[in-house]
């Protein structure tokens, strides 16, 4: 069996089960929007994402976590991790780095803490020097950063920690695992202290954390508590403004877009909300072990008509694929690369109305998409936004015949007319029929839109 067919069998605690999210607290809602106003997907496009789990630095998580994995399942894991290289190379991060930024392509990338115990981000790693360690964080730093936020997946991706000794519990059971038992029955504030352990490794790294990750199946049967705690965790670490989290996707017919849960505050100076980011594909590029030969076929197909992504884009919600680091390297083959490659190839045939987003991007256009109150005013619209947020998108209808203005502290600010959706940034209109499309910068208070 695979990992992911294990959790799923034995537990059913696997992030990418298709079965539907216990629901959570929403919290807090505005009114509607007025009829004849309706809020689009950022820019009019449909967003796209790739999400990255068990990676870290230089660690193969697959070559550590094989044997234990095996030490609880030990009939479940029998590949010959001592064949799997121990490392996955710097350089092979700039490479893939690099030709996702000619194709703008971005994301979420993990970066586990303690990686399946072998050592520190913030102080030591084993089996690397220092200065190899520090080279690996820097370059997540100044050059990764621009394109994808950074999670932990928990502290280990492996054995629990007692944070009273900074040690794994010594009972060697499914119960001390991360991707099994060990969140079962915690409260939110026994979560937000283990993901604030987490979050605390890498800021000492220097890595700024948005959002966390879930191994496996943490958080499964725990998911309001986890919801709150990754809330509670990235606002006292980071003061995230908008925390998000990934734990689950979904590969049938349920909703894919993302979750603004336990909303609160929107009317005072200090709202909160936390953001669940949904993926849309299994792994099907190289698999968690890099022992999983994928094909971009599932993604989608040749004709570029069939295949997950263009069920998700039909319906416009956000395509958010998700692969694991071990699988994308594939043992340095890099055939998880070449097939994510030919997915990014037939997207780009397929479609012009894509648009690349970091988790926390998608997060922050979703909030404030579920969250501002927007009222008809006679001098136009006003909006009430608890959060700002880039590239705010509204279909008015009918439209005024007078040249639309955003005011703001006393402030107008003009738009100018695009041509075409494509030509649609912040700042800019574009009629539709009898209908006029228009995309600006949201600020967080009030704000007012002559349209």
């Amino acid at each position: 069996m695979t990992r992911r067919e294990l959790i799923a069998g034995s537990a059913g605690l696997a992030a990418g089960i298709t079965v539907p999210a216990q629901g959570q607290e929403p919290g807090e809602r505005p009114k509607p929007p007025p009829p004849g106003v309706r809020v689009l997907n950022p820019r009019e496009r449909v967003p796209v994402s790739l999400i990255i789990d068990d990676s870290t630095c230089l660690v193969n998580l697959a070559h550590f976590c094989i044997p234990q994995f095996a030490e609880v399942f030990p009939a479940n894991y029998t590949q010959n991790w001592r064949a799997l290289p121990r490392e996955i190379p710097d350089s092979f991060v700039r490479k893939f780095g690099e030709w996702c930024r000619e194709h703008g392509v971005k994301g979420k990338y993990s970066v586990v803490p303690y990686p399946a115990c072998v050592g520190w981000l913030d102080r030591d790693l084993p089996g690397w020097t220092r200065r190899e360690l520090d080279a690996s964080l820097e370059l997540l730093r100044s050059f990764m950063a621009q394109d994808w936020d950074f999670h932990p997946e928990m502290i280990t991706h492996t054995w629990a920690i007692d944070l009273r000794t900074g040690r794994p519990y010594p009972e060697r059971t499914e119960r001390f695992q991360e991707n099994w038992g060990f969140s079962v029955g915690r409260s939110a504030d026994e979560l937000a202290a283990y993901l604030a352990y987490a979050l605390q490794i890498l800021r000492n790294a220097g890595i700024r954390c948005e959002g966390v990750t879930t191994p496996g199946g943490f958080g499964s049967r725990s998911r309001p508590a986890l919801a709150q705690a990754t809330l509670e965790a990235c606002r006292s670490v980071f003061q995230v403004e908008i925390p998000h989290y990934f734990r689950d996707l979904f590969t049938g017919e349920e909703s894919v877009a993302p979750r603004v849960e336990y909303a609160a505050g929107l009317a005072g100076p200090n709202p909160r909300c936390v953001v669940h980011t949904i993926g849309c594909t299994g792994d099907w590029f190289g698999g968690w072990d890099g022992l999983e030969k994928g094909s971009p076929d599932q993604c989608i197909t040749a004709d570029l008509k069939g295949g997950r992504l263009p069920q998700v884009i039909a319906r416009g919600e956000p395509a958010i694929m998700v692969c694991h680091w071990p699988g994308i390297y594939f043992n340095g083959q890099e055939h998880g690369f070449l097939v994510f490659k030919e997915v990014v190839r037939r997207l780009e045939a397929a479609y012009d109305h894509l648009l690349w987003m970091k988790l926390s991007e998608i997060a922050r256009y979703w909030a404030a998409r579920e969250l501002t109150a927007i009222e008809r005013a006679p001098e136009g619209l006003t909006f009430r936004a608890p959060f700002p947020c880039p590239g705010f998108t509204v279909r008015l209808e009918p439209a005024s015949d007078q040249p639309p203005t955003l005011k703001r502290d006393g402030q107008a600010v003009p738009f100018r007319q695009a041509r075409s959706v494509r030509d649609l940034v912040p700042g800019t209109w574009r009629q539709d029929g009898p209908a006029r499309v228009l995309c600006f910068d949201l600020p967080r208070g009030t704000s007012r839109l002559a349209a």
